[in-house]
């Protein structure tokens, strides 16, 4: 897919597209349907449509692992902090009312804080996923070339391998000349 310029210029603007939306059900999640959840795994649909395009390695240029384990933690941190806020202001565990001055207030900052958290943790698991499972035949492949494999199927097939007397191989030399 990395030649045909009709699929890479159709993704580069369905990419912000596609982010946008996903902001959009981030938001619109107080409202009506939507939320962290759902806008995490719209995010990460842009980037891995990103990485399928364009490639791999431009993947994980734009996504690199260790941003992606950063965003994993911070997701739950924000999810857990905005908890453990709430308990230190006098409230129970996610209790929302005590973040602001105005419990509806409150409630809309940690709704917000919230879905966030949960947002940007989906996200980064699900971009994390499709890594570790793209990935994988570039590693089966480098599996099927190592010393280790070859010898082992060497062992095999010596052992399945047909044994042949001296006659029988000489024979087979005469009738088929080179």
């Amino acid at each position: 897919m990395q030649d045909d310029p009709v699929i890479r210029v159709v993704a580069k603007v369905l990419t912000p597209a596609i982010m946008l939306f996903a902001l959009y059900v981030q938001f619109h999640g107080d409202y009506g349907p939507g939320g962290g959840f759902q806008a995490g795994v719209i995010f990460a649909s842009a980037f891995i449509l990103n990485a399928i395009v364009f490639g791999m390695n431009r993947g994980r240029h734009v996504w690199p692992p260790k941003f992606n384990l950063q965003c994993i933690a911070l997701g739950v941190i924000l999810y857990g902090g905005t908890g453990v806020a709430s308990l230190f202001l006098g409230g129970n565990f996610l209790d929302y009312n005590v973040l602001s001055h105005d419990p509806i207030h409150g409630q809309h900052l940690g709704i917000l804080l919230i879905e966030f958290g949960v947002g940007l943790t989906v996200a980064s698991v699900m971009v994390g996923l499709f890594f570790a499972f793209a990935s994988r035949t570039q590693h089966l492949r480098l599996l099927d070339l190592s010393p280790s494999k070859a010898a082992t199927s060497s062992k095999v097939d010596a052992k399945t391998k047909p044994k042949t007397t001296k006659s029988a191989s000489k024979t087979k030399q005469a009738s088929n000349p080179k």
